[in-house]
Order: C-alpha cells, then sequence, then structure tokens
C-alpha cells in the first residue's frame, strides 16, 4: 500500500505521517527532505538559486520516482506539490491511497503564525495579513487537494487524535 498525505502548510502531513508510519509498520518519506538529500541543498536554498520553476520540476521527477517504487509507505507531500507539474493525476494514476489533511483557515492560521519563522513563503508577512493569504492560497488549492480519495478533517484535533483516526480508516 501506498499513502499519500496531503494539504496545506502546517496540516501535519508529516507529523502524522510518521506516528501512521510507527503503528502500520511502514517506510515513512517525506518528499521535501527527500528532494534535500538528493539536491545536498535545503528547499529554501533551492528557491533562492534555482527558483521555483527549477524546484517544481524536480519535485516532479522525484514524485515519479518514490511512486514508482514496488515499496509499501507512506508518503507526506509538500502542500504545493499536488497543484503543479500534473502532480495529482500521477497521484492518482499510481494506485495510491491519497489523503487530504484538511483544515479551515483559522486552524491553519494559528498553526502557521506559531511556526513562522520556519516557513519562508509567510515569514515575512504581518500577523493581520496572514489569514487573508491562508484563506487565498487554500481557496486556490482546493481543487487539487479535494482529488484525495480521503478526507480527513484536522480542526481541534491533536496530531495523535488524526493518526489514530487515520490508522482506522486504513485498517
Amino acid at each position: 500500500m501506498k499513502i499519500v498525505l496531503l494539504g496545506y502548510m502546517a496540516s501535519g502531513k508529516s507529523s502524522v505521517g510518521k506516528k501512521i508510519s510507527k503503528r502500520l509498520k511502514m517506510n515513512f518519506i517525506d518528499l521535501d527532505d527527500y528532494i534535500v538529500d538528493k539536491e545536498k541543498a535545503t528547499i529554501s536554498e533551492i528557491f533562492k538559486e534555482k527558483g521555483e520553476i527549477y524546484f517544481r520540476n524536480i519535485e516532479n521527477k522525484y514524485l515519479n520516482e518514490i511512486l514508482s517504487k514496488n515499496d509499501n509507505f507512506i508518503l507526506s507531500l509538500g502542500g504545493g506539490t499536488p497543484c503543479y507539474s500534473n502532480n495529482m493525476e500521477i497521484i492518482k494514476e499510481k494506485a495510491t491511497t491519497s489523503i487530504y489533511l484538511q483544515g479551515n483557515v483559522p486552524t491553519m492560521v494559528k498553526r502557521l503564525i506559531k511556526k513562522k519563522a520556519k516557513r519562508p513563503i509567510i515569514a515575512s508577512l504581518e500577523h493581520d495579513k496572514i489569514p487573508e493569504f491562508v484563506a487565498k492560497h487554500l481557496f486556490e488549492r482546493r481543487f487539487f487537494y479535494e482529488q484525495a480519495k480521503m478526507t480527513i478533517k484536522i480542526d481541534d484535533k491533536t496530531k495523535t487524535q488524526v493518526a489514530k483516526e487515520l490508522v482506522k480508516l486504513l485498517n
């Protein structure tokens, strides 16, 4: 089984993915970490030095590479991954179980403000500008996210609660 977790920044894709990988005894892969390992540069460095188009191209290449493996795994994507380079079509074609970790705007804003410094895309925004940014982004990306086979709501839940819920869904 190939499980692909997708959703907006700070929806818990990596944290929840690690938790369910332990419970299901499956390998966990974080696409961003995979890219960093292959490219020998951080995501921020890749964006800064080579640009977003280069990043989106290699993101697509590595997504294909991972999904072509015969292994069972849990893969967490970057927030934008499903929205570029026909990545959502690839995810649907490769016999994966895709799961959208869906959070509403207030949930995502609260989580992002806590880790603002670690999120280059919002680091320079004033706190009062983040809700509008998140609402616009979620609206633009919803079309892609909602193509996942399953959706799990994350609002008012801990990452452990979301993981438990997902394990039940998958068994």
